[in-house]
């Protein structure tokens, strides 16, 4: 079962999000320093954003939530307009491919 969290503000809430780190690299048993091993970060991010700083490098943040298996879903009023000009795009691109491949 996939468990969803909303965060209670329409801002970011860094201390929330430190909250949810800090409890599932608890949770899988991972010290800081085996965590941001295995995402391959340095271990002074772990521990800035399980303290809520809010400077962290994108990147980095996305390798830790891989690694704990942590997803984020963008929800906005304009995600089904995008998934659908995306789709188009990834249509186009793909005749485009099919067009080459038969020359």
């Amino acid at each position: 079962m996939t468990a969803f969290y909303r965060l209670d503000s329409n801002k970011m809430n860094f201390e929330e999000i430190a909250k949810i780190i800090l409890y599932h690299r608890k949770r899988s048993g991972l010290s800081r320093i085996e965590l941001a091993d295995l995402a391959g970060v340095g271990k002074t991010v772990v521990y800035d954003i399980e303290h809520g700083k809010a400077t962290i490098q994108f990147q980095s943040f996305a390798k830790i939530l891989e690694t704990l298996n942590i997803r984020i879903n963008f929800i906005s009023p304009l995600m089904n307009e995008y998934e659908q000009v995306k789709a188009e795009i990834e249509e186009k691109e793909n005749s485009v491919k099919e067009l080459q491949n038969e020359q």
